[in-house]
């Protein structure tokens, strides 16, 4: 496979002086001499012109000479060259790319909405001219191939029974790296070089998201009330035991139960305590 050749480009400064004296003297041989072979010197300045161009900064100029690859002029400035080199234009500029939104499953099944955003350039002129067709379109068509691969190699979330596994939401990192990598070998073969990939939207697909939202509703409510109760365990055992060190009342086993029940009802409840005055015992 052919690699990117750099070549170094003639200046047009001295070339446009040349080109003008050819000019020049065939204009005068003309019209002094009424010679018509000085016609010979205008066509050779026509042929000239078409060697002059000029490079912009983070451009280039793929140069072809029938059908063969001679170079690429990546420095900057106005240059003449060969008038019949086929120059070909390609920006080195950095690009951003913004994917449609997709809708496709995720690993367990969950129809999803995905998109990315991708900042690439042009690093290898040679491959980008001549190995794809279109290498603009190439990327868009490739990102969009590696944004469906993505999503199907991940849950959207992590439930209470996936906690191990990465998820799209919540391993920002480890999936926009897994996206770099798989958008990088999949644009080598266009000389692109990935700058950055990560996710720019990531939803439920309509039809499940009140579903989903219901569901992540109901374990973050369970997460919490396990919290509760975990810290309500260790209040009442924190409890029980000071009343127990400093031995301000003496609890059977029956009274004990009471007051532990009684104490969860309190902080494990949802809603304000009522406090109830007992002028009697305990069992009244």
């Amino acid at each position: 496979m052919k690699k990117e050749k750099l070549i170094k480009p003639t200046s047009g400064y001295p070339m446009i002086m040349l080109s003008l004296l050819i000019l020049g003297v065939g204009i005068f041989g003309i019209v002094a001499f009424k010679n018509p072979w000085s016609l010979l010197f205008i066509i050779v300045f026509l042929v000239m012109l078409a060697g002059f161009y000029i490079v912009n900064p983070n451009h280039s100029k793929v140069m072809v000479l029938f059908g063969e690859y001679r170079g690429t002029v990546k420095q900057n400035g106005f240059f003449w060259t060969n008038p019949f080199y086929l120059k070909k234009n390609i920006s080195l500029r950095a690009r951003n790319f913004d994917s449609e939104r997709v809708k496709v499953n995720d690993k367990v099944g969950n129809p999803i909405l995905i998109s990315v955003i991708l900042v690439w350039r042009v690093a290898e002129t040679y491959r980008a001219a001549f190995e794809v067709d279109d290498y603009e379109q190439f990327v868009k068509v490739q990102t969009d191939a590696a944004v469906r691969k993505l999503a199907g190699s991940y849950p959207y979330d992590n439930f209470d029974d996936h906690q191990e596994e990465v998820a799209l939401r919540s391993g920002v990192n480890e999936v926009n790296h897994a996206l770099e990598k798989e958008l990088e070998e999949r644009l080598e073969i266009a000389g692109i070089h990935v700058m950055e990939a990560r996710i720019g939207y990531l939803a439920y697909a309509p039809e499940i998201a009140q579903a989903m939202l219901r569901r992540q509703q109901a374990t973050a409510i369970v997460a919490a009330r396990y919290k509760i109760v975990e810290g309500a365990v260790g209040m009442v055992e924190s409890a029980l035991d000071q009343l127990s060190k400093k031995e301000i009342i003496e609890l059977d086993e029956e009274k004990k139960a009471a007051m532990v029940s009684n104490l969860m009802v309190v902080l494990c409840g949802d809603r304000d305590a009522h406090p109830v005055i007992n002028t009697g015992t305990l069992h009244q």
